[in-house]
């Protein structure tokens, strides 16, 4: 294991649902369908802190810039 692996912050599913501003159902369904990676710890289930980032640095969408649309004169 390596030392960056000890000092990661695991956090548990209301913690993650917490910082992604949803319900507990997000997460839960984010782990049961594999698309994050997470640690059980017996029957608990954690995320890494730094699985959370790269998940919501993923997901970012970004902007589409548009022309300014031109406006008739009225």
């Amino acid at each position: 294991m390596e030392a960056t692996e000890l000092a990661e912050k695991y956090l548990s599913l209301p913690e993650v649902a917490e910082r992604l501003g949803t319900g507990i159902r997000f997460p839960r369904r984010l782990v049961e369908e594999r698309r994050i990676e997470f640690k059980r710890f017996g029957r608990h289930v954690r995320i890494a802190e730094s699985t959370l980032n790269d998940y919501i640095n993923e997901s970012t969408v970004p902007v589409l810039r548009r022309p300014a649309r031109r406006r008739r004169a009225a």
